[in-house]
């Protein structure tokens, strides 16, 4: 007894080292991401001058002037137009803030910019006082005030917008990556930070059960650091909360030991089954094959990059009761500016061409019954197979509901959306089968 209270005393006094290391590495992480917070803000910030000074210049020049409260005025309306610029970049881009603009976010920010156009004027005309050489006219005058003027703005304006118009309202309990809804209404519960032997989160002890089968589909390609950790939690989650379910791993030529460490999980569980490609196909092929060989009532796929947890499957399972199918959406999604940026992109252009309208279409977390998939085959086998998936629900006439889940870092492996090949395969997939879809929809009609 004296020896386990005098190992427990020292206990602490050992972890001292690692835990400095530990918060001296957050400190540092946490100073970088400032820096790198602040450059992507002088970035914007330049852009934004630019279209400043660009509509300022222009205003001076259809309507010449040495009145200075137009020139007030005009240099108001140039700071607007600027300033709605620096909410979409800095909102998306420097504080990575995603989904919609929230009302206190347009409400702060339009406050801080009727500040930054009265702080902007004040030092303009301040230095419209100052004696200067009479060769400068009143437009050069101007722009050199202007400049110095945002220099002087620059400070006050990220402290701003960092601390308080992007910033989570404290009025509301906001629900972050490191929480999940207790009962869906009622509060939150923190998620488990400690892993298990395979690297998973340790599942929750299940409070509900769902009467129809599942198969579960994970594509994977390459993803030997995760792939082991990612079926594992599959296994623990649903065994309590499934009574019938299948997990299909459809390896698509994976040139690392994906394969092999399917291979070996599925000797030990005959629940799992291995699918595999000798050579590599695409997203959508791997998916296709998939949907094809599943047995059960109800079909879900999860990327196997271990960027989704298993256990938010719950929210969707709750809501296939009600609607033809249940597709997710990336809560804080945890990709480049440039994946992000590409994602709008090709958003737009699909709702153009398919009239698919919802938040996310590339979420890998989707739900839906299997009889669909056999009824309305996909065709498409390369990224595009979510857009054809989604737009054959709309022309089917079923309904489906979006539920926010989180989002991850990688465990492993390297993404391979953003791959040039990818994009251009996908965007020509959309062309041609747009195409065909309208000719059967005209001889349909």
């Amino acid at each position: 007894m004296l020896m386990t209270e005098k190992l427990s005393t020292i206990g602490p006094v050992l972890k001292q080292p690692e835990d400095t290391v530990l918060l001296r590495d957050k400190t540092q992480k946490t100073r970088a991401n400032i820096f790198l917070q602040f450059l992507r803000f002088s970035l914007v910030g330049g852009s934004n001058t630019l279209i400043d000074v660009l509509v300022l210049n222009m205003l001076l020049w259809l309507w010449p002037t040495n009145n200075m409260a137009l020139v007030l005025l005009a240099n108001s309306v140039a700071f607007t137009i600027g300033a709605l610029n620096s909410f979409v970049l800095n909102r998306y881009w420097t504080f990575r803030r995603t989904g919609y603009p929230r009302f206190y976010e347009v409400a702060r920010f339009a406050l801080a910019t009727l500040a930054g156009i009265a702080c902007n004027d004040l030092l303009l005309w301040s230095l419209s006082e100052v004696p200067h050489p009479g060769t400068l006219n009143v437009t050069i005058w101007t722009n050199i005030s202007k400049m110095i003027a945002i220099g002087g703005t620059v400070l006050i304006s990220y402290t701003v917008m960092r601390l308080w118009v992007f910033t989570h309202n404290p009025g509301k309990l906001a629900m972050t990556e490191a929480a999940l809804p207790d009962d869906y209404g009622s509060g939150v519960v923190a998620l488990p930070q400690t892993r298990d032997a395979y690297g998973s989160l340790p599942a929750a002890p299940g409070t509900w059960r769902t009467t129809r089968s599942l198969s579960v589909v994970l594509p994977a390609y390459n993803e030997e650091q995760a792939i082991a950790a990612t079926v594992q939690a599959v296994l623990e989650t649903l065994t309590h909360q499934v009574k019938d379910f299948e997990v299909l791993v459809v390896n698509d030529g994976s040139t690392d030991h994906t394969g092999a460490i399917v291979a070996d999980m599925s000797q030990r569980d005959q629940r799992v089954r291995l699918i595999t490609h000798e050579r590599n196909q695409g997203y959508g092929a791997t998916l296709n094959d998939g949907f094809d060989a599943t047995t059960r009532e109800l079909t879900f796929f999860m990327d196997s990059d271990g960027q989704f947890d298993i256990r938010e499957l719950e929210q969707l399972l709750l809501s296939i009761t009600t609607y033809d199918a249940v597709i997710g959406y990336r809560l804080n999604r945890q990709d480049t500016w440039m994946r992000k940026l590409n994602a709008a992109g090709w958003k737009l252009v699909v709702r153009l061409m398919l009239g698919v309208q919802v938040r996310d279409i590339d979420c890998a977390f989707k739900l839906l019954p299997t009889h669909f998939l056999k009824q309305h085959p996909l065709e498409s086998r390369g990224a595009m197979i979510n857009a054809e998936l989604l737009y054959k629900l709309k022309r089917a006439g079923c309904t489906y509901k979006e539920v926010g889940v989180h989002h991850f870092p990688r465990r492993g492996g390297r993404a391979t959306g953003a791959n040039l090949g990818v994009i251009v395969r996908a965007f020509r997939e959309l062309f041609l089968y747009t195409r065909q879809w309208r000719r059967e929809e005209r001889a349909q009609a």
